[in-house]
């Protein structure tokens, strides 16, 4: 009986609310491990996974059966839930409404990933919002910057 054979990886891309620094690098490692396990329950592939206080970004190799938009839901949520349980902030800790998802071909997933393991590094020369216009230029992504992520004045 033929099968469905397919090569999908997107780089998901969301920040905390109000953009406010809450990740704390005691934790994050953490919160990543928590995150990728999240993935692997759902049988999709995590590749990389890392960020900023404000952000993360992960790369996952995807089923086409897998539902993106009740991924990053089931990820927001559940990750949310587990900071607050834990009490790794002593904020309230609240997940951003939207996310950034870009493909990439197979070719590209050495390329992507050290930029994910490399966020540290990155952002000591461009803002997060730099990063993210520049992501969505990039991918021809049509956007309103009403409408992206709230931003700290």
């Amino acid at each position: 009986m033929p099968g469905t054979f397919s090569q999908i990886y997107i780089q998901v891309v969301f920040a905390v609310k109000g953009r406010d620094s809450l990740i704390q690098s005691t934790w994050d490692n953490e919160l990543y491990k928590y995150i990728s396990g999240i993935v692997k329950n759902k049988e999709q592939k995590m590749l990389a996974i890392n960020g900023m206080p404000d952000h993360i970004h992960f790369l996952i190799g995807m089923k086409p059966s897998c539902c993106l938009s009740d991924l990053v839901r089931e990820i927001k949520k559940s990750s949310n839930d587990f900071i607050k349980e834990k009490k790794f902030s002593k904020f309230n800790f609240q997940w951003q409404e939207g996310y950034g998802a870009f493909s990439y071909s197979h070719s590209a997933l050495t390329e992507v990933i050290q930029y994910i393991n490399n966020q540290k590094e990155h952002h000591k020369k461009k803002t997060f919002k730099e990063e993210y216009t520049e992501f969505l230029k990039k991918f021809e992504v049509n956007f309103n910057e009403a409408y992206l992520f709230e931003w700290i004045a």
